[in-house]
């Protein structure tokens, strides 16, 4: 394998900022160790500005693949479409809004070049308001293996924007299945049951951008109806025991029920 036999995978949605997306390329097309594709899968209907970018950097790098769906049915959905579509082993997964730091896939493929038997590898994120200097909170991830494992039981290990995988070990595990709020950390719950190595790079490689309203989105009745059904999802997959389930359920419940202000001070503290 050639050390840049890379896909990158986005879904993209019609709500997406145009301008959000340039940097988002950019930040791809800066790395130094550039991908052989971009595959976008893009997820229902977009506007005419999001198409407009992506004919110009498909004219400018000739790397993007687009994949069009007649309809909106959510990122669960589409990224399983985008895993089967893609060229390559190792795939690096990227939201449409955030940035790599240039030396991000660089340093993943070096982690899978180095461990023949891993099968996904993350990193810790910064994340950012408005501007990317304008760093908001940090997003540490647990290092190895068996770290992963333990924090697992309770909370996603992963940092979904920055993960890089073997794309054959996605699909051995039944790859991306809808399950709103909770699609990678279902899919890392069974990656992680079968018995598959996975490792965090603990450099901060991503920047993700989040929105004023990030905790109020984090509440509410809808969001708690999907965090129940996700951690059900999790259990069942096998991850943790019951009374892990029982305990993460809880707090989930309690959160998402929290007045706002509480709830941003209650992340910042205690889950940052």
């Amino acid at each position: 394998m050639q050390r840049n036999e890379i896909s990158v995978l986005m879904s993209l949605y019609k709500k997406e900022n145009p301008a959000f997306l340039v940097a988002c390329l950019d930040s791809v097309l800066a790395q130094t160790l550039l991908p052989k594709e971009i595959v976008i899968v893009i997820d229902g209907p977009i506007t005419s500005k999001l198409q407009q970018v992506l004919d110009e950097y498909q004219s400018k790098s000739g790397l993007l693949r687009l994949l069009p769906q007649k309809e909106n049915k959510g990122l669960g959905y589409t990224l399983a479409i985008g895993v089967e579509a893609c060229q390559y082993e190792l795939v690096a997964r990227m939201d449409t809004d955030d940035l790599m730091l240039p030396t991000r896939l660089e340093e993943q493929v070096n982690c899978f070049n180095q461990n023949t038997d891993l099968a996904i590898c993350g990193t810790n994120i910064e994340e950012f308001i408005e501007d990317s200097s304008n760093i908001i909170s940090r997003r540490l991830v647990p290092e190895s293996n068996q770290a992963i494992r333990q924090f697992s039981k309770k909370r996603n290990p992963f940092n979904h924007m920055t993960v890089m995988f073997r794309r054959s070990d996605i699909l051995k595990v039944g790859n991306y299945q809808p399950m709103q709020g909770f699609e990678d950390y279902y899919l890392w719950a069974r990656l992680l049951k079968a018995g598959y190595k996975a490792y965090n790079i603990q450099d901060f490689l991503v920047k993700a951008r989040v929105g004023k309203d990030m905790y109020k989105r984090r509440g509410g009745w809808q969001y708690l109806i999907n965090g129940v059904r996700g951690r059900i999802a999790v259990y069942h997959a096998g991850l943790g025991n019951f009374f892990d389930f029982i305990v993460t359920t809880g707090v989930h419940i309690v959160v998402s029920l929290m007045p706002n202000r509480i709830r941003a001070r209650f992340y910042q503290e205690a889950l940052h």
